[in-house]
């Protein structure tokens, strides 16, 4: 997949994305990359705890630059819809929302948050969530 990346982002003349293989989980990985206009949190939330979503979305600011955007998505499921409580853990942790499109005829969702409070400095040594699929 990161090959199929690179080569996609150098096809399309994008010489400021970087593509990286390494442990998304852990703020470190991020130390050379923050602070981030565009964070990516795809694929993510679906496969990790709520207690490690709540957590995740607590240290965004520190991933973040000024008015950093955040693009997230969440699957929606009978009887099991958190989009709420991220979109909330969000608001908490100086995000506002900027749109969030959860069509009721589908079970994807997809989330975008602005940063409207200051970013911090780089939590360092966090795990911010583990895979549990």
């Amino acid at each position: 997949n990161a090959n199929i990346a690179r080569e996609a982002a150098r096809a399309a003349d994008l010489s400021r994305v970087e593509v990286r293989c390494a442990d998304a989980s852990i703020t470190d990985v991020y130390e050379d990359a923050v602070p981030a206009d565009i964070i990516m949190a795809c694929g993510i939330f679906g496969n990790i705890s709520l207690n490690d979503i709540k957590h995740t979305v607590e240290h965004l600011p520190s991933l973040a630059s000024p008015g950093a955007t955040v693009i997230w998505t969440r699957g929606r499921w009978k009887g099991e819809d958190v989009t709420p409580d991220i979109r909330l853990w969000f608001a908490e942790s100086g995000f506002e929302e900027v749109v969030f499109d959860g069509p009721t005829d589908a079970t994807y969702s997809v989330g975008t948050h602005r940063l409207v409070s200051a970013p911090r400095p780089l939590d360092r040594g966090v795990r911010m969530f583990t895979f549990f699929r």
